[in-house]
């Protein structure tokens, strides 16, 4: 059983148990919206629309979008094609047959925070993409296996860094995972990378996000001129599962999954 509320010596807040009901529910919007986003998702759509649609789907939820406004975002969701690798932003571009993206979703449902992303494919899932896609979702669940009080966030990095590199793909080491729950961003840092047995010590009622990118090539990124887009910089295909979890007494809650099971485009757990 959680204790009392407060934080560790490393300033990650400890949540109660009565906190993980409004994670599930937050998280469980933004699930169902990332589920019905997928029809949206084809050949010819743009960006722009699709971003149009999740918004209609965050008020229609009666939930507010995290990202809107938020230094000077003004979009309800990051969608991020081909060798974009995080906080790609909607517009006029149009998808092309055989374009992978990640839309990445975060609502406030009673001020709890639901963030969470997936990869779709616009058209046909070329035979490479579907490789990393599948590579990436399975480094994201072998992170949150690592989860359990006793074990450290290099634990968690290590599974994601070992598995990644084991299939010859690079992790990304520019962007991580945060703590979140009545904020968007708070301690610790989740990297995607890391030692066993380094960082600070899971404890239960720790919130969090993992959120691994993986590329098909080299790891390093660039942001670009409108200083939110991170592109791969040898313009390799990049791609990012993202949930987010709650440590639990003898493991993790992931409060994220998705409802329909869609959990990639080829709809496999």
């Amino acid at each position: 059983m959680i204790g009392r509320a407060g934080q560790t010596r490393d300033g990650i807040r400890i949540y109660q148990e009565a906190d993980f009901a409004g994670m599930h529910a937050a998280g469980q919007v933004t699930a169902r919206i990332l589920d019905e986003i997928a029809e949206h998702v084809y050949p010819g759509q743009t960006t722009g629309e699709i971003d149009r649609i999740i918004t209609e789907k965050v008020e229609a939820a009666g939930a507010t979008s995290a990202t809107i406004g938020y230094k000077g975002y003004q979009h309800a969701s990051c969608i991020s094609v081909n060798h974009v690798v995080c906080h790609g932003i909607p517009g006029d571009k149009k998808l092309k047959d055989g374009d992978i993206l990640n839309i990445d979703v975060t609502t406030i449902v009673d001020g709890w925070y639901g963030d969470s992303s997936r990869m779709y494919v616009a058209g046909k899932l070329p035979r490479k993409a579907e490789r990393l896609i599948q590579v990436t979702h399975d480094a994201l669940m072998k992170g949150i296996e690592a989860v359990k009080p006793g074990n450290t966030f290099g634990d968690i990095g290590h599974a994601i860094q070992s598995y990644a590199e084991g299939h010859r793909m690079s992790v990304v080491r520019d962007f991580c995972g945060h703590g979140l729950g009545r904020q968007f961003h708070e301690p610790p840092n989740v990297l995607h990378y890391g030692r066993p047995g380094t960082g600070p010590i899971l404890e239960e009622g720790m919130f969090f996000t993992i959120e691994p990118m993986i590329n098909l090539g080299r790891p390093e990124t660039k942001v670009l001129a409108d200083d939110w887009t991170a592109v791969t910089r040898d313009k390799s295909l990049s791609a990012q599962f993202e949930h987010s979890i709650g440590v639990t007494s003898d493991g993790f809650d992931i409060f994220t999954l998705s409802p329909a099971g869609m959990y990639h485009p080829t709809y496999k757990s």
